[in-house]
Protein backbone atom coordinates (compact mmCIF):
# COMPACT_ATOMS: atom_id res chain seq x y z
CA UNK A 1 0.00 0.00 0.00
CA UNK A 2 1.27 3.31 -0.78
CA UNK A 3 1.34 6.34 1.87
CA UNK A 4 0.25 8.76 -0.88
CA UNK A 5 1.85 12.54 -1.03
CA UNK A 6 -0.14 15.20 -1.20
CA UNK A 7 0.92 17.69 -4.18
CA UNK A 8 0.90 21.66 -3.64
CA UNK A 9 1.29 24.02 -6.26
CA UNK A 10 1.71 27.71 -5.54
CA UNK A 11 0.43 26.67 -2.01
CA UNK A 12 -2.78 25.02 -2.85
CA UNK A 13 -3.22 21.49 -3.39
CA UNK A 14 -2.64 20.25 -6.99
CA UNK A 15 -5.33 17.87 -7.72
CA UNK A 16 -5.12 17.08 -11.31
CA UNK A 17 -1.58 15.80 -10.13
CA UNK A 18 -3.06 14.15 -6.86
CA UNK A 19 -5.73 12.11 -9.85
CA UNK A 20 -2.53 11.29 -11.97
CA UNK A 21 -0.40 9.87 -9.03
CA UNK A 22 -3.27 7.93 -8.36
CA UNK A 23 -4.05 6.48 -11.92
CA UNK A 24 -0.24 5.87 -11.62
CA UNK A 25 -0.60 4.08 -8.66
CA UNK A 26 -3.40 1.98 -10.08
CA UNK A 27 -1.94 1.28 -13.35
CA UNK A 28 1.09 -0.20 -11.66
CA UNK A 29 -0.90 -2.91 -9.26
CA UNK A 30 -0.63 -1.31 -6.18
CA UNK A 31 -3.28 -2.95 -3.26
CA UNK A 32 -4.34 0.10 -1.34
CA UNK A 33 -3.99 3.93 -1.05
CA UNK A 34 -3.69 6.13 2.10
CA UNK A 35 -4.08 9.00 1.34
CA UNK A 36 -3.40 12.38 4.08
CA UNK A 37 -1.03 10.25 6.62
CA UNK A 38 2.26 11.45 7.93
CA UNK A 39 3.66 11.64 4.01
CA UNK A 40 0.59 13.41 2.53
CA UNK A 41 1.02 16.51 5.14
CA UNK A 42 -1.89 15.97 7.20
CA UNK A 43 -0.16 18.56 9.82
CA UNK A 44 -0.35 21.62 7.65
CA UNK A 45 -3.49 20.64 5.67
CA UNK A 46 -6.95 22.74 6.89
CA UNK A 47 -9.70 20.25 7.85
CA UNK A 48 -11.51 20.93 5.13
CA UNK A 49 -8.27 20.54 2.49
CA UNK A 50 -8.04 17.17 4.74
CA UNK A 51 -11.65 15.89 3.89
CA UNK A 52 -11.29 17.11 0.55
CA UNK A 53 -8.40 14.98 -0.59
CA UNK A 54 -10.27 11.83 0.85
CA UNK A 55 -12.94 12.14 -0.90
CA UNK A 56 -10.89 13.02 -4.08
CA UNK A 57 -8.61 9.94 -3.51
CA UNK A 58 -11.70 7.45 -3.12
CA UNK A 59 -13.52 9.53 -6.55
CA UNK A 60 -10.12 8.58 -8.37
CA UNK A 61 -9.62 5.49 -7.20
CA UNK A 62 -12.93 4.17 -7.84
CA UNK A 63 -13.50 1.07 -6.11
CA UNK A 64 -10.11 -0.90 -7.72
CA UNK A 65 -8.54 -1.36 -4.53
CA UNK A 66 -9.08 -0.12 -0.72
CA UNK A 67 -8.74 3.47 0.76
CA UNK A 68 -7.29 3.57 4.22
CA UNK A 69 -7.44 7.32 4.94
CA UNK A 70 -5.56 9.15 7.44
CA UNK A 71 -7.70 10.27 10.25
CA UNK A 72 -5.91 10.65 13.36
CA UNK A 73 -5.65 13.21 15.38
CA UNK A 74 -4.33 14.40 19.22
CA UNK A 75 -7.59 15.37 19.86
CA UNK A 76 -9.89 12.37 20.13
CA UNK A 77 -12.87 14.84 19.06
CA UNK A 78 -11.49 15.73 15.85
CA UNK A 79 -10.08 11.81 15.49
CA UNK A 80 -14.35 11.13 15.37
CA UNK A 81 -14.89 13.86 12.93
CA UNK A 82 -12.75 12.75 10.54
CA UNK A 83 -13.32 9.06 11.07
CA UNK A 84 -16.92 9.79 10.37
CA UNK A 85 -16.46 11.94 7.60
CA UNK A 86 -14.35 9.00 6.31
CA UNK A 87 -16.91 6.69 6.25
CA UNK A 88 -19.91 9.17 4.67
CA UNK A 89 -16.89 9.90 1.68
CA UNK A 90 -16.85 6.02 1.06
CA UNK A 91 -13.36 5.11 2.44
CA UNK A 92 -12.94 1.48 3.11
CA UNK A 93 -11.11 1.63 6.61
CA UNK A 94 -8.95 4.64 8.44
CA UNK A 95 -5.38 5.37 9.49
CA UNK A 96 -5.36 6.05 13.23
CA UNK A 97 -1.95 7.62 14.44
CA UNK A 98 -0.18 8.09 18.04
CA UNK A 99 -2.07 11.22 19.76
CA UNK A 100 0.72 13.56 19.65
CA UNK A 101 2.34 16.40 21.24
CA UNK A 102 0.15 15.75 24.47
CA UNK A 103 1.97 12.68 25.53
CA UNK A 104 -1.16 10.16 26.69
CA UNK A 105 -0.70 7.52 29.22
CA UNK A 106 -1.05 3.92 28.26
CA UNK A 107 -4.78 4.17 29.19
CA UNK A 108 -5.11 7.58 27.48
CA UNK A 109 -3.86 5.78 24.06
CA UNK A 110 -6.58 2.81 24.68
CA UNK A 111 -9.37 5.09 25.60
CA UNK A 112 -9.02 7.62 22.64
CA UNK A 113 -8.58 4.51 20.25
CA UNK A 114 -11.64 2.74 21.87
CA UNK A 115 -14.00 6.03 21.50
CA UNK A 116 -12.79 6.46 17.78
CA UNK A 117 -13.71 2.39 17.24
CA UNK A 118 -16.97 2.34 19.22
CA UNK A 119 -18.29 5.58 17.50
CA UNK A 120 -17.88 4.78 14.07
CA UNK A 121 -18.27 1.10 12.06
CA UNK A 122 -15.44 1.92 10.01
CA UNK A 123 -12.07 -0.60 10.41
CA UNK A 124 -9.06 0.99 12.17
CA UNK A 125 -5.05 0.28 11.25
CA UNK A 126 -3.64 1.92 14.38
CA UNK A 127 -0.26 4.11 13.37
CA UNK A 128 2.19 3.66 16.30
CA UNK A 129 5.38 6.20 15.60
CA UNK A 130 6.53 7.25 19.27
CA UNK A 131 9.52 9.12 16.93
CA UNK A 132 7.31 11.58 15.19
CA UNK A 133 4.20 11.76 18.49
CA UNK A 134 6.45 12.20 21.67
CA UNK A 135 5.07 8.79 22.88
CA UNK A 136 3.96 5.48 21.67
CA UNK A 137 2.12 2.58 22.55
CA UNK A 138 3.63 -0.99 24.35
CA UNK A 139 2.78 -4.26 23.06
CA UNK A 140 0.00 -4.78 26.33
CA UNK A 141 -1.91 -1.19 24.65
CA UNK A 142 -1.69 -3.09 21.59
CA UNK A 143 -3.37 -6.61 22.20
CA UNK A 144 -5.47 -5.00 24.43
CA UNK A 145 -6.87 -2.61 21.44
CA UNK A 146 -7.07 -5.65 19.02
CA UNK A 147 -9.74 -7.12 21.09
CA UNK A 148 -12.18 -4.36 19.56
CA UNK A 149 -13.80 -5.45 16.78
CA UNK A 150 -13.45 -2.54 14.14
CA UNK A 151 -9.43 -2.55 15.26
CA UNK A 152 -7.87 -4.77 12.26
CA UNK A 153 -3.92 -3.79 12.12
CA UNK A 154 -1.14 -1.76 13.44
CA UNK A 155 0.79 0.03 11.03
CA UNK A 156 4.11 -0.74 12.73
CA UNK A 157 7.25 2.34 13.13
CA UNK A 158 8.57 2.17 16.22
CA UNK A 159 11.93 0.24 14.40
CA UNK A 160 12.38 -2.45 17.27
CA UNK A 161 11.88 -5.39 15.89
CA UNK A 162 10.96 -7.11 18.68
CA UNK A 163 8.13 -4.64 19.24
CA UNK A 164 6.73 -6.45 15.97
CA UNK A 165 7.13 -9.83 17.33
CA UNK A 166 5.67 -9.36 20.92
CA UNK A 167 2.39 -8.07 19.10
CA UNK A 168 2.71 -11.34 16.59
CA UNK A 169 3.23 -13.43 19.67
CA UNK A 170 0.27 -12.22 21.47
CA UNK A 171 -2.71 -11.36 19.43
CA UNK A 172 -3.53 -11.78 15.80
CA UNK A 173 -3.72 -8.44 14.79
CA UNK A 174 -1.90 -7.92 11.08
CA UNK A 175 0.98 -6.43 11.23
CA UNK A 176 1.68 -3.68 8.66
CA UNK A 177 5.29 -2.52 8.27
CA UNK A 178 6.06 1.77 8.57
CA UNK A 179 9.15 1.35 7.54
CA UNK A 180 10.28 0.98 4.07
CA UNK A 181 13.90 -0.20 4.81
CA UNK A 182 12.14 -2.60 7.72
CA UNK A 183 9.26 -4.56 5.35
CA UNK A 184 11.65 -7.83 4.71
CA UNK A 185 12.66 -8.08 8.77
CA UNK A 186 9.00 -7.21 9.99
CA UNK A 187 7.00 -10.11 7.51
CA UNK A 188 10.02 -12.52 8.85
CA UNK A 189 8.40 -12.00 12.51
CA UNK A 190 4.67 -11.79 11.11
CA UNK A 191 4.20 -9.17 9.09
CA UNK A 192 1.71 -8.84 6.34
CA UNK A 193 2.86 -5.96 4.20
CA UNK A 194 3.79 -2.13 4.37
CA UNK A 195 2.20 1.44 3.61
CA UNK A 196 4.75 2.41 1.82
CA UNK A 197 6.73 6.05 0.85
CA UNK A 198 9.22 4.67 -1.95
CA UNK A 199 5.90 3.39 -3.88
CA UNK A 200 5.31 6.78 -4.64
CA UNK A 201 7.95 6.54 -7.25
CA UNK A 202 8.47 2.66 -7.67
CA UNK A 203 5.28 0.75 -6.62
CA UNK A 204 5.19 -2.06 -8.84
CA UNK A 205 8.46 -2.96 -7.27
CA UNK A 206 7.10 -2.50 -3.67
CA UNK A 207 4.49 -5.03 -4.96
CA UNK A 208 6.87 -7.55 -6.19
CA UNK A 209 8.32 -7.60 -3.06
CA UNK A 210 5.07 -8.08 -0.93
CA UNK A 211 3.69 -10.68 -2.97
CA UNK A 212 6.87 -12.83 -2.44
CA UNK A 213 6.74 -12.30 0.85
CA UNK A 214 2.76 -13.12 0.85
CA UNK A 215 3.69 -16.26 -1.12
CA UNK A 216 6.09 -17.05 2.01
CA UNK A 217 9.08 -16.79 -0.81
CA UNK A 218 11.42 -14.88 1.32
CA UNK A 219 14.69 -15.89 -0.68
CA UNK A 220 13.17 -13.90 -3.74
CA UNK A 221 11.87 -10.97 -1.54
CA UNK A 222 15.33 -10.84 -0.47
CA UNK A 223 16.38 -9.69 -3.92
CA UNK A 224 14.04 -6.94 -3.70
CA UNK A 225 14.73 -5.66 -0.15
CA UNK A 226 18.74 -5.23 -1.15
CA UNK A 227 17.82 -3.55 -4.71
CA UNK A 228 15.45 -1.68 -2.37
CA UNK A 229 17.18 -0.95 0.77
CA UNK A 230 19.46 1.99 0.14
CA UNK A 231 16.81 4.29 -2.11
CA UNK A 232 14.67 3.40 1.16
CA UNK A 233 17.26 4.52 3.73
CA UNK A 234 17.64 7.98 1.38
CA UNK A 235 14.06 8.62 1.78
CA UNK A 236 13.99 8.39 5.42
CA UNK A 237 17.65 9.56 6.29
CA UNK A 238 18.25 12.14 4.52
CA UNK A 239 15.25 14.60 5.83
CA UNK A 240 12.46 14.30 7.23
CA UNK A 241 9.33 12.08 5.85
CA UNK A 242 8.03 13.76 2.76
CA UNK A 243 10.63 15.87 2.07
CA UNK A 244 13.25 13.26 0.19
CA UNK A 245 9.99 11.57 -1.22
CA UNK A 246 8.71 14.92 -2.47
CA UNK A 247 12.34 16.19 -4.23
CA UNK A 248 12.43 12.77 -5.75
CA UNK A 249 9.13 12.82 -7.62
CA UNK A 250 10.39 16.29 -8.50
CA UNK A 251 13.55 15.29 -10.17
CA UNK A 252 10.97 12.18 -11.42
CA UNK A 253 8.71 15.31 -12.91
CA UNK A 254 5.76 13.38 -11.17
CA UNK A 255 5.04 16.56 -8.95
CA UNK A 256 6.76 19.39 -7.74
CA UNK A 257 8.67 19.35 -4.45
CA UNK A 258 6.64 22.24 -2.84
CA UNK A 259 6.06 21.87 0.85
CA UNK A 260 4.50 23.96 3.51
CA UNK A 261 5.95 26.24 6.44
CA UNK A 262 7.39 24.55 8.49
CA UNK A 263 8.42 21.84 6.25
CA UNK A 264 10.94 23.15 3.63
CA UNK A 265 12.67 21.54 0.29
CA UNK A 266 15.70 19.51 0.81
CA UNK A 267 18.85 21.17 0.90
CA UNK A 268 21.43 21.03 -2.50
CA UNK A 269 24.10 18.79 -0.95
CA UNK A 270 21.60 16.12 -0.04
CA UNK A 271 19.72 16.75 -3.47
CA UNK A 272 22.49 15.67 -4.96
CA UNK A 273 22.96 12.33 -2.83
CA UNK A 274 19.52 11.79 -3.50
CA UNK A 275 19.69 12.21 -7.01
CA UNK A 276 22.51 9.49 -7.38
CA UNK A 277 20.58 7.27 -5.44
CA UNK A 278 17.83 7.73 -8.27
CA UNK A 279 20.33 6.96 -10.65
CA UNK A 280 21.93 3.71 -8.67
CA UNK A 281 18.34 2.35 -9.02
CA UNK A 282 17.96 2.89 -12.73
CA UNK A 283 14.93 5.90 -12.13
CA UNK A 284 17.39 8.48 -13.98
CA UNK A 285 20.14 8.86 -16.07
Amino acid sequence: MVALITPFQDGEIDWQTLDELVDFQLENGIDGIVPVGTTGESPTLSHEEHKKVIERVVKAVGGHVPVIAGAGSNSTAEAIELTTFSKKAGADATLQVDPYYNKPTQEGFYQHFKAVAEEVDLPIVLYDIPGRCGAGMTPDTICRLAELENIVAVKEATGKLDHASEIATRCDLTIISGDDSLTLPIASVGGKGVISVVANIVPADVKAMTDLILEGDFASALKWHKKLFALCRNLLSLATNPIPIKAAMSMLDMASEEMRLPMVPIDESKKLVLKQALKDYGLLN
